[in-house]
């Protein structure tokens, strides 16, 4: 699996990982595909937002894109917790961006048009892993629910 990541990065995005550790993008990406796997029933709609996201925040191509989903989504699959994900993005981001990611990952909960129980305390469990101010949390939320309704 480390060599799927490494290849990806060095092709696309222009250098390896450290070793033993998950690229920033590549943790970004797991917790988007995570919100949009959480629930019982994926949509399309959530895999266009997840899509969208990844493609926004890290400027990929398509391709690029479709790549790092597919990995994230393995990544989830073998995943114990969101720690390992959450821990690199706490180190690597600000807390406007670590706000930026909380709110792509309310997109993706919000693009199929309800909120469960689980994406609702997946998003809780992720805010406070990413030391989130109850403040930032609900700004967050609300700039995708009113990007969602408009």
């Amino acid at each position: 699996m480390l060599t799927k990541i490494r290849d990806f990065f060095e092709r696309n995005i222009g250098g390896a990982p450290q070793p033993g550790r998950h690229p920033i993008e590549l943790a970004t990406a797991a917790l988007l595909v995570e919100v949009m796997r959480i629930d019982a029933d994926t949509t399309e709609a959530e895999r266009a937002a997840v899509l969208a996201a990844v493609r926004g925040k890290f400027g990929l191509a398509q391709a690029e894109a479709d790549t790092l989903i597919a990995l994230a989504e393995e990544e989830m699959r073998q995943a114990t917790d969101y720690y390992q994900f959450t821990s690199l993005i706490n180190r690597d981001f600000t807390p406007e961006q670590k706000e930026r990611v909380l709110e792509l990952m309310w997109r993706v909960a919000y693009a199929d048009g309800a909120i469960g129980a689980h994406e609702q305390h997946l998003m809780r469990k992720i805010a406070a892993l990413l030391h989130m101010p109850d403040s930032a949390y609900i700004a967050a939320k609300l700039r995708a629910r009113d990007a969602a309704a408009g």
